[in-house]
């Protein structure tokens, strides 16, 4: 007779393709944590999720995820998320100015990163069902609505950065659902239009300054443009093959601010270099071309959608991330997929992994 555990084991189903960039980049940011303090303590509660990561990422491979097809389980889901982006307004924990944290005991949660996952799943199952009707203007305006939610919680904590991605993610499954020539014209109009009315009336004195220096980064060096400036020379300093590992004095004499979230990136070239950055985007592009490949050969339109809106996620994390770090976009508090510093972004992440490889096993039939 065969023991739960074992029955267990049997089920787990292992996408290797993914699964192995997706270590490697954990490794590469831990590596990257490891080089700057003697005491350690980012290394060692980054190896602690890792683990807890990967633990949820090998039970998700084992559940059959076509449940989420059905809209009495997605719309509690939905609901819960926004309770619990709603609760932060009264119990939330304010972070270098943003009130975007949940304490639970000893640990912080930071809701905005499984609704990153929540809102792609709402639009897979809305896209799913109406792919043939998305040229109806309507279509978009009802999964707007749903993305807006999300996105106006995450930018009133106020997480900017957050709520461009939750923005970016619905754009992204809009595009790739078909949306017509004309209506992409309204959109980009209206967004146009939105950006104007934030500017004049929604944006913070400090967001507008991020912006301003994102167009000249480097008229202010030790005010707005300061983090932008020790980035960039950061990876400058890297060169070629780098200054080897621990050597990055950028971030080792701690020039470099928040080096193990939101310029690790950065602090990874100074130490690799040129040729490092390039093998860790290869990772990367690993990464996504996998789950494209999948998301093609899915059974259903609800499991590509979903693939589809893991990559735009994804994709627009590292590009967002790598770019500000370079100065060549404005610094909005982005982490990097896998590698950044912090659970609540990485359990998310290798959810979706377990997620999709689980939906590779169960989606092996003909498109439906």
């Amino acid at each position: 007779m065969i023991s739960p555990f074992l029955r267990f084991f049997e089920r787990i189903n292992i996408d290797w393709y993914a699964f192995v960039p997706a270590v490697l980049l954990s490794f590469v940011g831990l590596v990257t944590m490891d080089s700057f303090s003697s005491d350690n303590y980012f290394y060692f509660r980054q190896s602690i999720w890792i683990l807890v990561s990967i633990s949820i990422y090998l039970v998700a491979t084992t559940v059959d995820w076509r449940l989420l097809r059905g809209t009495k389980i997605l719309v509690p889901i939905f609901v819960i998320t926004l309770l619990a982006l709603v609760t932060l307004f009264s119990v939330g924990e304010v972070t270098r100015g943003v009130q975007s944290w949940l304490r639970i005991g000893a640990f912080m949660f930071q809701p905005s990163d499984p609704a990153k996952l929540v809102i792609i799943l709402m639009l897979s199952k809305y896209f799913s069902r109406r792919h043939i009707e998305i040229k109806n203007l309507r279509h978009i305006f009802i999964s707007g609505i749903y993305a807006f939610l999300i996105f106006i919680l995450v930018f009133l904590q106020p997480d900017f950065g957050g709520a461009m991605v939750i923005l970016g993610i619905w754009l992204g499954m809009v595009l790739v659902s078909g949306i017509s020539k004309k209506h992409l014209a309204f959109v980009m109009v209206l967004g146009v239009v939105t950006s104007v009315i934030l500017w004049m009336f929604v944006f913070a004195p400090y967001q507008k300054a991020r912006i301003v220096s994102f167009i000249h980064p480097f008229a202010d060096i030790y005010g707005s443009g300061y983090n932008t400036y020790q980035s960039t020379v950061a990876v400058g300093s890297g060169g070629v093959l780098g200054k080897g590992i621990g050597q990055g004095s950028q971030s080792k004499l701690l020039f470099l601010p928040e080096y193990e979230t939101d310029f690790i990136f950065a602090a990874f070239v100074e130490e690799w270099g040129f040729v490092g950055g390039v093998v860790l985007l290869a990772l990367c592009l690993v990464l996504i071309i996998r789950i494209i490949n999948n998301a093609q050969l899915a059974a259903t339109n609800f499991e590509t959608f979903f693939g589809l809106g893991v990559v735009i996620w994804l994709s627009i994390q590292i590009v967002v991330h790598a770019g500000m770090n370079m100065g060549v976009l404005p610094v909005t508090g982005i982490t990097f997929p896998f590698m950044s510093y912090g659970g609540s972004h990485l359990v998310t992440e290798w959810l979706a992994l377990g997620v999709l490889s689980s939906m590779r096993r169960y989606s092996q039939g003909p498109r439906l």
